[in-house]
């Protein structure tokens, strides 16, 4: 029984250093990529020694880097230790909160100093044109599902930052406040349970909501169909958590049973450039890859204008991704659409446009996004 024992010792023990040896082996030799579709970003290439990254270490620490990120079936590991530690009671990875049936983002407490240079910018942009303003700054899910993050975890309240928001905006722009309608239907399907967006069907109770401010009447939902374009998204609160314990995210695509109304999409990907056109909102190529929510609209671009066969007025937007799915809903009510996400904007507003061409404006932004950024400054630049 002893001599027995010891064999299955010794096998364990060769097994084990066995391991050892053979997955830093496999990483050497193994087919190295640069990007990683299920994290949604860039992977360590290897560093290239010299004397000065040796000393710094630099080289050393990317090298670390370059192995974790190549170790042969990373990401499996990554997964195991998450399940292993949610079972543990840990409910928190890389900002992600792991819920019962959902991810949501930590979001941290807002600086308001910060924030108030956003706002001063959008005030001078109100008060530099003679057009109507509409601003709406939407809840995340972080927000609407509070009440089943875990005991004392950290987020910022974001119905107190929308209130100061609205608070501090020039009188002359017009609030939107989708605050009451996200929480009346929060235990609808109105935000991914993997993805920071909000879902088509958040997007049209919010498309609903500015329908009384900005003077459009919108469409009953009974008016659309509803297609079921995938059942396979996995987004970007997956991709840093790599929690497989909740249901992936369906993607919807609401056609308005009367016909599309758009006639053209032109897409400046570049400033100086010819804009690419196309006859449709949606792009079906992204249903096949892990960005899915890019479906609607392609990805983050400069300048986007739809055009249609609508005999609304002309409508200009400041905005975010969160506007990619809800701005099909316009087309219903407007003749033209342009999109400006001023990520992509290195200049003044004014070299591009002119905002009193347009019948509206209208700045759509995700409270989350907000917070953080320090692009919507730009507005401020001279011509």
């Amino acid at each position: 029984m002893k001599k027995k024992l010891n064999v299955v010792n010794l096998i364990t023990c060769i097994a084990f250093f066995g391991i050892l040896i053979a997955f830093p082996i496999i990483t050497i030799f193994a087919p190295k990529e640069s990007f990683s579709d299920i994290e949604n970003r860039t992977l360590q290439s290897m560093p290239e020694a010299s004397a000065k990254t040796i000393y710094d270490r630099s080289y050393m620490n990317k090298l670390e880097t370059y192995i974790s990120d190549h170790f042969a079936g990373r990401t499996d590991w990554i997964k195991m230790k998450t399940a292993v530690e949610t079972f543990a009671g840990k409910y928190e990875r890389n900002g992600i909160y792991i819920l019962d049936d959902r991810l949501v983002e930590k979001v941290e407490e807002p600086d308001y100093a910060f924030i108030d240079k956003s706002i001063n910018a959008i005030n001078k942009f109100v008060s530099d044109n003679d057009v109507p303003v509409y601003f709406m700054l939407v809840p995340t899910s972080a927000e609407i599902y509070r009440d089943q993050l875990p005991e004392s975890a950290p987020n910022a309240n974001q119905r107190e930052l929308i209130n100061y928001v609205y608070g501090a905006l020039s009188k002359n722009a017009s609030t939107i406040d989708v605050y009451p309608a996200m929480q009346a239907e929060k235990f609808n399907y109105i935000y991914y349970r993997t993805d920071h967006h909000w879902t088509t069907q958040g997007a049209y109770i919010a498309y609903q909501t500015a329908g009384k401010k900005m003077g459009y009447e919108p469409v009953p939902r009974e008016m659309y169909d509803i297609e079921h374009a995938s059942d396979s998204f996995l987004g970007t609160f997956y991709s840093k958590a790599l929690y497989g314990g909740i249901e992936k995210d369906s993607i919807d695509i609401y056609h308005y049973n009367g016909g599309s109304s758009v006639k053209d999409v032109l897409i400046t990907s570049e400033y100086g450039k010819d804009p690419a056109s196309y006859d449709s909102m949606y792009f079906r190529e992204f249903l096949d890859v892990k960005d899915k929510y890019s479906t609607f609209l392609g990805t983050n671009q400069p300048l986007v204008t739809i055009k249609t066969d609508s005999e609304g007025g002309k409508l200009l937007m400041f905005k975010d991704s969160y506007a990619h799915c809800y701005v099909p809903f316009l087309t219903q009510h407007y003749s033209e659409i342009t999109l400006v996400d001023m990520r992509y904007i290195q200049m003044s507003y004014k070299g591009l446009l002119n905002p009193e061409d347009y019948d509206q404006v209208m700045f759509l932004y995700n409270a989350s996004s907000f917070m953080t950024d320090i692009n919507l400054r730009k507005l401020a630049y001279g011509s």
